[in-house]
């Protein structure tokens, strides 16, 4: 077997460097302090937020109860999603983790969306559930899913929760990230602002402007 030369060598060292790298921006950045509570009156915008002085932190900082009552699913999808990321709980800040919660009233629909910054993992609380994933091969990974039963869906997939049965459900959601952020795919597309061309959209779906129109109108926040 001929030995590695000088070059191949700093080729092998190259490679396992940029792996390494890659596996460290999988996630939220690792601290490197005790705590990092979040400034959020700073003015200075960093990738996440500006610590606190850590004389000027409390419990409080790491404390929310949102997420222990259920939420009201009068909404037009019939479920309710309460976040506890790091806008909700100051001290998640560098900790590279959070939680939600999603209700479901029967009938009740997550739609369609994605987590661009984290991969998601839910257990059911109560109630049944038909979950599934897109890959990006265009394949559909479903299942149904019940109380005690987990599920996960893969960071930056387009993925929904419904509910398709007569009783309420509720999930607790766990992330990899202090704020995955989240995509609704129909919402994104017909309600940014400034809007997405309708020519972009009817070519896209294949039908008509009086037809994006309706759904905009449909998705649009009602003006009091």
């Amino acid at each position: 077997m001929k030995a590695a030369g000088v070059g191949d060598v700093w080729v092998m060292v190259v490679v396992l460097a940029a792996a390494v790298f890659t596996a460290t921006l999988a996630n939220d950045p690792d601290l490197l302090q005790d705590v990092c509570v979040a400034d959020k009156s700073s003015g200075i915008k960093v990738n996440g937020f500006v610590c606190k002085d850590i004389a000027n932190i409390s419990a409080d900082d790491f404390f929310f109860a949102g997420i222990g009552k259920p939420g009201l699913t009068n909404t037009t999808t019939g479920a309710l999603v309460t976040v506890a990321n790091v806008e909700k709980i100051p001290g998640l800040n560098t900790l590279g983790v959070s939680l939600a919660r999603i209700d479901f009233a029967p009938d009740g629909l997550n739609p369609p969306h994605t987590h661009p910054r984290a991969t998601e993992i839910i257990f059911v609380l109560y109630g049944e559930l038909d979950v599934g994933f897109i890959t990006t091969a265009n394949v559909l990974v479903p299942k149904h899913i019940k109380a005690g039963e987990t599920f996960v869906f893969p960071r930056g997939l387009v993925h929904f929760q419904k509910n398709n049965g007569d009783k309420a459900a509720a999930v607790i959601s766990a992330f990899n990230s202090q704020l995955p952020g989240t995509q609704s795919i129909a919402l994104t597309l017909f309600t940014s602002s400034p809007p997405v061309p309708d020519n972009v959209l009817t070519k896209a779906f294949q039908v008509g402007t009086k037809e994006v129109e309706k759904i905009k109108s449909r998705l649009s926040p009602k003006k009091k």
